[in-house]
């Protein structure tokens, strides 16, 4: 009998681990709670790793001139950090510098944009991940909604204690809620969307299709349209425990804190630890309130 999917990641993140191609991870963590729900503050020191290796590689020379500063590291990724094939148009890869264990990029083997509208095969590749082993799907669409890269790319993070997840949200949610009810929760100050998905074991076809639905109600509900090139606007993107949340962007960062579509999960990543403090004086509703668009 083959591994599954999730063996094929850790014995990937063995051998990366040793080799050195991956950074461990070191993290501290508080815990912050506020309108009854409980936020983890992650101060992440492998990121300021991440931000140094940024800065070192700006200043490296190639043959001919400076670095390429449009270089994708999707188009041929590290084969240190590459799982293998998930569907017939991406390629799973372990995250360089993760923010938690199993932290996965879902990457298109073809260029296309962040900013173009998730399509059902985007869908279909975090179904076959979701389907096996749950956990929380995520989209950062363009640099303001803290996408890193333009190459199109999902990524994926296991259910575990302090990680980001939906259910923080589940007391505001309907229980009740039929597939694809669009819905808002009263908590979050910002314009967002939640939408019911059906997102079963052994049903990966039906989880797809049911994601990408949601996805067409929630581009509607909030009116993100595309532009004459085709690209939305920013906006992130969060799918795990049966809804999908959708959240509009109009700023990447709040005083220095970079906010991306795993922060709305209810888990905040900071490269300083007094960022935490900072967090804690707003509070972390607040912050996420800030980098939105204010609710009507």
């Amino acid at each position: 009998m083959g591994m599954t999917f999730i063996e094929q990641v850790d014995e990937r993140i063995a051998t990366a681990l040793a080799s050195g191609a991956l950074e461990p991870i070191r993290a501290e963590e508080s815990v912050l709670d506020e309108a009854g729900m409980r936020f983890v503050v992650r101060w992440v020191s492998s990121l300021a790793v991440k931000d140094a290796a940024k800065a070192d590689a700006a200043k490296l020379t190639m043959p001919g001139g400076p670095r390429d500063p449009n270089f994708n590291p999707f188009k041929a990724p590290d084969p240190a950090l590459t799982v293998g094939p998930v569907g017939d148009m991406h390629t799973a890869i372990l995250n360089k510098f993760p923010v938690c264990e199993r932290h996965l990029v879902l990457a298109r083997r073809e260029f296309e944009e962040q900013l173009i509208p998730l399509a059902l095969c985007d869908f279909a590749a975090l179904a076959s991940i979701l389907c096996e082993a749950g956990g929380l799907g995520f989209y950062n669409g363009g640099t303001a909604a803290g996408a890193s890269q333009r190459h199109k790319h999902v990524q994926w993070i296991p259910a575990a204690t302090g990680n980001a997840n939906l259910r923080l949200y589940a007391a505001g949610l309907p229980a009740d809620a039929r597939e694809h009810q669009v819905v808002t929760h009263a908590a979050l100050k910002m314009r967002h969307c939640f939408v019911r998905v059906a997102v079963r074991a052994g049903a990966e076809d039906v989880a797809a299709r049911s994601m990408h639905g949601a996805f067409g109600l929630a581009l509607e509900f909030l009116d993100l349209r595309t532009d004459a090139e085709g690209l939305l606007s920013p906006f992130n993107l969060l799918v795990g425990d049966d809804w999908m949340l959708v959240v509009p962007r109009r700023a990447e960062c709040f005083e220095g804190i970079a906010i991306a579509a795993i922060n709305y999960g209810g888990t905040h990543y900071v490269r300083r630890p007094e960022q935490i403090d900072t967090i804690r004086q707003v509070g972390p509703l607040a912050v996420l309130a800030e980098v939105g668009y204010e609710r009507g």
